[in-house]
């Protein structure tokens, strides 16, 4: 398997960003039927962290949006292929890695997670700090981890 990449958008290829574009909208509009503006202007703004295959196509991706104090992680997707072999949790391991090593003076990271992954995201230290609620259709919560020293 090849390295992560982390990228800022002006660093992506054009391929690079179509791959990850193209892994985005399958899961995200056409697998989970939602019908939202997935590309957005945060992705300007954003760290981009993915791992291709041997060929170029993006497995897994995450993006790292600074905000005042925090750094939120944002589009955690693992291709269809890449699924319940681990990619998922190197994926959340190292996009938290990046993210404390990119924007050292984050106090903290969230993350608006899906509610069935819930527990995935707790056994990172994420803390839920919402209730549920709906977004897109698709149940979610807000989830903290703080970066306390």
């Amino acid at each position: 398997m090849n390295e992560f990449i982390q990228k800022t958008f002006s660093e992506l290829t054009p391929l690079e960003l179509f791959e990850i574009y193209r892994l985005r909208v399958a899961v995200f509009v056409v697998e989970q039927d939602c019908a939202y503006q997935e590309v957005d202007d945060a992705d300007q703004v954003a760290q981009h962290l993915f791992l291709p295959d041997a060929a170029g196509h993006v497995l897994v991706y995450a993006r790292l949006i600074p905000e005042p104090r925090q750094v939120r992680i944002g589009r955690v997707v693992v291709a269809p292929s890449a699924r319940r072999h681990g990619a998922g949790r190197e994926l959340v391991t190292t996009a938290i890695q990046a993210a404390r090593t990119t924007y050292p003076q984050a106090q903290r990271i969230v993350i608006q997670a899906q509610a069935y992954l819930q527990k995935f995201y707790a056994s990172f230290g994420f803390q839920p700090v919402s209730d549920v609620y709906l977004d897109t259709g698709i149940p979610h919560l807000d989830m903290v981890l703080p970066l306390a020293d």
